[in-house]
C-alpha cells in the first residue's frame, strides 16, 4: 500500500523592500514570471540611482576628515621625514668617521708598531715587505679626507654629498691604483707572518710591542691592522648604496651618488680582475731549475699526452700542414721584447767591460815607480795628477758607474726574466687551445685550458707594452746618466789639470801652437814606443805555438780526421771558463776551431772542439798550429855527458869560442860529440831558425828565456841563431884528437 506523498509547498520569494520602488514593480517580484521589458528599464534607473546617491555619500564621508585626523596625519609625516633625515645623516656620517678611524689605524701600524720591531735584535727578516704599498693607500685616504676638510662643510649640509661624490670620483684612478697593488701583495703578509708565528719566542715578542704601541687596540697581531685595506675597499659599494637607499629620487645628489656607488662596484671589479692576472702571472713566470730526477717524478701519463700533443702540433705548423693561430698585435710586442732584452744584455756586457778595463787603469799604480827624473817640473806634475784622479776622481766615477749604471742594469736584467718564461708559456698555451678551439662543447678540463690561454694573452697584451715601455725609458735615462757622468769626469780632470798647468813650460804658448807641440811630441813618443816594443818583441817573444807531448798527438790525429788541418789552434795561455758553456783548457791545448762567433755574433768567443768536449774560448788565446811536414816521435831533452861543459852565452853578439875546457883542464881541439837535426823545421817567426834535417848545429842554450827545455837556442849556417824544439836534435859522437895541457898555477 502506497503512502501518499506530502505536497511540496510553494516557496515564497524574499524580496528586499525599497521604498524607491513602486508598488507595481514589488507586486510583480512576487511572481515568478519575468518582468516586462518597460519594468525592467525602470528597475535599472532606479539601481543606478541608487547607486550614485550611496557613492555620493561615501565621498563626502572621507573627502571631509575631522581636525583631529589632519593633525595626526601631519605629525606622522613629519617623524617620518626626520627619521629619513636621520637615518641619511647616520650613514654619511659612518662614511666618514670609519674612513678618519681606518686612516687612524693605518698610520698607527705603520709608524708606531713599525718603528719599535725595527728595534728588536736581532732585526725581522722580510719586515719592510710586511709593508709594502701600504703608503700609498694611506695617501688616497688622506687625501678623500683633505678634500672633504677644504670645502669646510658638515655631513648634514646638502651640499656635503656632492662634495663626497666628487672626490671619490676625482680620486677613483688613485684608488684602484693603490689598492691593487696592496691586495696582489697581501699573501705575502700573511707568509711572513706564519713565519713569525714558528718561532714562539719571537712571536710572543712581536705580540708586547703590538699591545704595548697600541694598547687602546685588541690586537695581538699585525694582520689585524694590515688586513683593513682589503676590508675597506670591499666596504665602499656597500656604505654609498646605503646612503642612496636612505635618500630619495628627488635628491640633487642622487643621480651624483648613484653614479659613484656603480665606480666603487667597478673599481672592485677590475681589482679581482686585476689580482686573478697577477696570480697567473706569477705561477708561470718563475722559472724552476729541476734535477732529472726531479723532472723524471714529474713524468706520468697525462704530462706525455700532453706534450706529445704540443710536440705534434708545433711539427704541423712548421710543415704547413695546419694553420697556426696569428695574433699580429702580440707578435709586433715580442719582437720589440727581443731587440729591447738583446739591447740590455749588451749594454750590460759593455759596462762590465769598461768598469774591467777602469779597475785595471787604477791597479796600475805607474805614479809610485822611480823615474829618475828628480827635480823636473813635469815628472813631478804628472805624479800628482795621477795620484788625483787615482785616489780621489776616479773611484769617486767608478762607484757613481756601479750605483746609477751597472746596478739598475742589473735589475733590469733580472726583470726579464718573468715576461720571457710568461711568452714561453704563451706559446705552451697557444698549442693546448689551438687542439680545442673548434670543438663546440668543452669539458671543464677543456674550458680551463682556454680560459688560462685567454688570461695569459690578454695579461701580456696589457702589462707587455708598459713593460717595454719603462725598460725603454730606463735605458735612454741610463745613457743620459752615461754622459752626464762623463761630463762631471772630464769637469773635474779639467779642474785638477788647471792647478798644475801654471807650472808646466808650454803653459804660456798659444792654444793653436800647443796643440801642434802636443800633436808632434805625441807622435814622436808614439813611433818610438812601437819601436820598442819591436825590439822587446824580438829578443823575448818565446815561441807561440808549444811543442805537442806524447799525449797531444793522439788528440792531434783525431781532430784533424774531423776536421781539417788549418782549423787547428793551440791554447797560448790557460783558459778558465768564467759563462755557461766555456771551456777549461790547459796551455799548449790543441783544439779545432768549429765557428768564430758565438750565438749572438761576438767574435771574441769562438766555438772550438777539444777533442769530446765542445765549448766556447777566448780568441785571443788562440793561434793557429803549424804541423811539421815530418812529426817527430817524443825523445829526450837534449843532454850533453857529465864531463862536457858547453860554453854558456851571456847576449846575442858574435865571437864566442869554439874550444870548451873542462874542470880538469883537458882541452877539445874539436868537438866530441855533433849535435844535428833529427828532423826539418820550418821557422814561424823572427825569434826561430829554419833547419834541415841532418844539417849540424851549434846548441847555444838548452832552454829557452823562461827555463822550459822544450826549445834550444842553436845557431847555424852563417851564424844564424833562433830557437828549434828540442826534440827535433840529435846528438853523435865525433871522433877526434884529445890535447892535453897542464892547468896553470
Amino acid at each position: 500500500m502506497e503512502v501518499p506523498s506530502m505536497p511540496r509547498p510553494v516557496p515564497f520569494p524574499r524580496t528586499i523592500f525599497n521604498p524607491a520602488l513602486s508598488s507595481v514593480d514589488a507586486t510583480e517580484n512576487l511572481s515568478m514570471n519575468d518582468p516586462p521589458p518597460e519594468q525592467e528599464k525602470l528597475q535599472e534607473e532606479h539601481d543606478l540611482e541608487d547607486d550614485a546617491f550611496k557613492d555620493d555619500e561615501e565621498e563626502k564621508s572621507v573627502a571631509v576628515p575631522s581636525a583631529e585626523e589632519l593633525e595626526k596625519m601631519a605629525e606622522e609625516e613629519r617623524v617620518a621625514k626626520e627619521r629619513a633625515a636621520q637615518r641619511q645623516l647616520m650613514s654619511i656620517r659612518e662614511l666618514v668617521e670609519s674612513e678618519r678611524n681606518y686612516l687612524r689605524m693605518l698610520q698607527v701600524s705603520t709608524v708606531t708598531i713599525r718603528s719599535n720591531l725595527q728595534k728588536l735584535q736581532p732585526p725581522l727578516a722580510n719586515l719592510d715587505s710586511m709593508f709594502l704599498y701600504v703608503e700609498g693607500v694611506m695617501d688616497v685616504s688622506s687625501r678623500l679626507l683633505s678634500l672633504l676638510d677644504q670645502k669646510q662643510l658638515q655631513p648634514e649640509e646638502p651640499l656635503f654629498l656632492e662634495v663626497l661624490c666628487d672626490a671619490f670620483l676625482s680620486l677613483s684612478s688613485d684608488i684602484e691604483a693603490a689598492y691593487k697593488e696592496y691586495l696582489t701583495n697581501y699573501n705575502c703578509v700573511t707568509v711572513v707572518e706564519n713565519s713569525y708565528k714558528q718561532k714562539e719566542a719571537l712571536w710572543d715578542q712581536i705580540v708586547e710591542v703590538i699591545k704595548t704601541s697600541a694598547p687602546e687596540v685588541n690586537a695581538s697581531s699585525l694582520s689585524f691592522f694590515l688586513v683593513m685595506p682589503v676590508q675597506r675597499i670591499a666596504r665602499y659599494p656597500l656604505l654609498l648604496q646605503t646612503i642612496q637607499k636612505h635618500i630619495g629620487a628627488g635628491h640633487p645628489a642622487y643621480t651624483l651618488l648613484e653614479k659613484t656607488a656603480h665606480t666603487s662596484i667597478a673599481i672592485n671589479c677590475r681589482i679581482n680582475e686585476y689580482k686573478r692576472f697577477r696570480e697567473v702571472a706569477d705561477k708561470y713566470k718563475k722559472s724552476e731549475t729541476l734535477s732529472i730526477m726531479d723532472k723524471i717524478n714529474r713524468l706520468n701519463s697525462r704530462s706525455i699526452a700532453k706534450k706529445t700533443a704540443r710536440i705534434g702540433r708545433f711539427i704541423k705548423h712548421e710543415t704547413g700542414m695546419v694553420t697556426k693561430l696569428v695574433d699580429e698585435e702580440f707578435d709586433t710586442l715580442e719582437s720589440f721584447f727581443n731587440v729591447l732584452e738583446d739591447g740590455i744584455l749588451q749594454l750590460l756586457d759593455n759596462v762590465e767591460l769598461y768598469l774591467h778595463h777602469l779597475r785595471t787603469f787604477l791597479n796600475c799604480k805607474t805614479e809610485e815607480f822611480d823615474l829618475d827624473m828628480d827635480g823636473e817640473k813635469a815628472p813631478i806634475c804628472y805624479k800628482e795628477i795621477t795620484t788625483g784622479l787615482r785616489q780621489w776622481i776616479l773611484p769617486e766615477f767608478e762607484k757613481r758607474m756601479r750605483t746609477l749604471i751597472h746596478k739598475p742594469l742589473c735589475a733590469l736584467r733580472d726583470l726579464l726574466a718573468g715576461p720571457r718564461n710568461l711568452i714561453r708559456k704563451r706559446l705552451h698555451k697557444l698549442l693546448d687551445y689551438e687542439v680545442i678551439e673548434a670543438k663546440t662543447a668543452l669539458s671543464y678540463e677543456e674550458q680551463a685550458i682556454a680560459n688560462t690561454y685567454r688570461t695569459m694573452n690578454t695579461l701580456l697584451l696589457n702589462e707587455l707594452p708598459k713593460f717595454n715601455s719603462l725598460a725603454l725609458q730606463m735605458i735612454w735615462s741610463m745613457l743620459g746618466t752615461f754622459s752626464c757622468l762623463h761630463r762631471d769626469l772630464a769637469s773635474d780632470l779639467e779642474q785638477l789639470f788647471q792647478s798644475f798647468a801654471q807650472q808646466l813650460a808650454h803653459s804660456s804658448l798659444d792654444t793653436r801652437v800647443f796643440w801642434e807641440w802636443a800633436e808632434t811630441a805625441v807622435l814622436e813618443e808614439a813611433r818610438r814606443l812601437d819601436t820598442l816594443a819591436q825590439s822587446v818583441e824580438e829578443t823575448l817573444l818565446r815561441p807561440t805555438s808549444q811543442p805537442l807531448n806524447s799525449s797531444s798527438h793522439q788528440r792531434l790525429q783525431l781532430l784533424t780526421i774531423k776536421h781539417s788541418s788549418d782549423k787547428i789552434y793551440q791554447v797560448v795561455s790557460a783558459v778558465v771558463g768564467s759563462r755557461d758553456l766555456d771551456l777549461n783548457l790547459a796551455k799548449g791545448e790543441l783544439v779545432a776551431v768549429i765557428s768564430q762567433a758565438d750565438t749572438r755574433g761576438d767574435q771574441r768567443r769562438w766555438l772550438v772542439d777539444a777533442g769530446g768536449p765542445r765549448g766556447y774560448a777566448p780568441a785571443s788565446r788562440l793561434i793557429r798550429y803549424h804541423q811539421a811536414e815530418q812529426e817527430p816521435p817524443p825523445s829526450p831533452h837534449l843532454s850533453l855527458p857529465q864531463d862536457v861543459t858547453v860554453t854558456r852565452r851571456h847576449s846575442y853578439t858574435a865571437g864566442l869560442p869554439h874550444t870548451t875546457t873542462t874542470a880538469a883542464g883537458v882541452a877539445f881541439s874539436q868537438p866530441c860529440f855533433q849535435v844535428y837535426a833529427a828532423y826539418g823545421f820550418a821557422a814561424r817567426g823572427n825569434h826561430e831558425v829554419s833547419v834541415a834535417q841532418g844539417e849540424p848545429v851549434r846548441v847555444l842554450e838548452p832552454h829557452d828565456k823562461r827555463g822550459s827545455r822544450e826549445w834550444s837556442l842553436v845557431e847555424v849556417r852563417g851564424r844564424q841563431r833562433g830557437y828549434v824544439p828540442s826534440n827535433y836534435l840529435a846528438v853523435a859522437p865525433v871522433a877526434g884528437t884529445l890535447a892535453t895541457r897542464q892547468p896553470s898555477c
